[in-house]
């Protein structure tokens, strides 16, 4: 009698298989993640409006900070006044159109004079963000070492001050070294070399030509702003020099005045 064979039982699950119960949860959220999507699509402005002023007075999505309570300003407590307003932008522009053009018209003015007068060689004049400035060589006004005018120095000096007292503007004399230091008992340092011819010059112009002092600034840098390595003397020579700066912008602000011609305080072209 042989053994009878075993019946295979059938593992076989009826139904869905088990994948589709995640894949139908996945479909039922993306679902109703595009009608949300769709019903703020579609959102009643007018409800909304007024949903957004239900909150407003108690700090919270207003259009600024709310004062906490205690933190106000107390009684008798000075409130600080607003800060003014920026300046208007095209009034900037226009401003510095017209310091840009004056610095210009004093340049083109002040290289014809320098051309009549027989200056352009001795002369050089260029423009800078400050203003016109006029470079002379150091061996023209000075001896070497010394602060004393030089009397050839004075026919210059004598030309510029006639188209210094055509303009109102503010002028600073600066003075400068090459590196060599010195070390005397009237200069202990090329600062007060510098100092010492600047203010020379100041001095002569002011004095011999009546122009109001009050116009001009005497300076003295030392030989610590060159305009060429201090490595030949040809380069040196470059550095010894005076510089006069005629201000078109006002670097001084308010607290100092132009002046006319005539010596009496003015803006420009009075």
């Amino acid at each position: 009698m042989g053994v009878p064979k075993r019946r295979k039982i059938s593992t076989e699950q009826k139904g869905a298989p088990y994948y589709m119960t995640t894949f139908s949860d996945m479909i039922t959220l993306m679902l109703v993640f595009f009608v949300l999507i769709y019903s703020f699509s579609i959102l009643d402005v007018e409800k909304f409006k007024a949903f957004i002023a239900s909150f407003q007075g108690v700090g919270i999505l207003n259009m600024g900070p709310q004062p906490l309570e205690g933190q106000g300003i107390e009684q008798g407590q000075e409130q600080k006044p607003l800060p003014p307003p920026a300046p208007n932008m095209e009034a900037m522009l226009q401003e510095e159109q017209r310091i840009r053009a004056e610095i210009m018209q004093v340049f083109n003015q002040l290289q014809s004079f320098l051309s009549e007068a027989g200056l352009a060689d001795v002369v050089e004049v260029r423009m800078e963000d400050r203003g016109v400035a006029l470079d002379i060589k150091e061996r023209i006004l000075f001896d070497t070492g010394r602060a004393d005018l030089k009397p050839e120095a004075l026919p210059v000096l004598d030309r510029l001050a006639q188209f210094f007292q055509r303009i109102p503007y503010q002028i600073s004399v600066e003075g400068h070294t090459d590196s060599r230091p010195i070390n005397t008992m009237e200069f202990p340092s090329n600062w007060e070399l510098s100092s010492a011819r600047s203010a020379q010059v100041v001095r002569y112009l002011s004095s011999s030509h009546n122009l109001d002092p009050r116009r001009f600034a005497a300076v003295g840098f030392g030989e610590f702003r060159p305009v060429a390595p201090n490595d030949s003397e040809a380069n040196m020579a470059l550095n010894r020099r005076v510089v006069m700066v005629i201000h078109i912008r006002d670097v001084y602000g308010s607290e100092v005045q132009q002046f006319a011609p005539d010596g009496k305080s003015g803006p420009p072209g009075q």
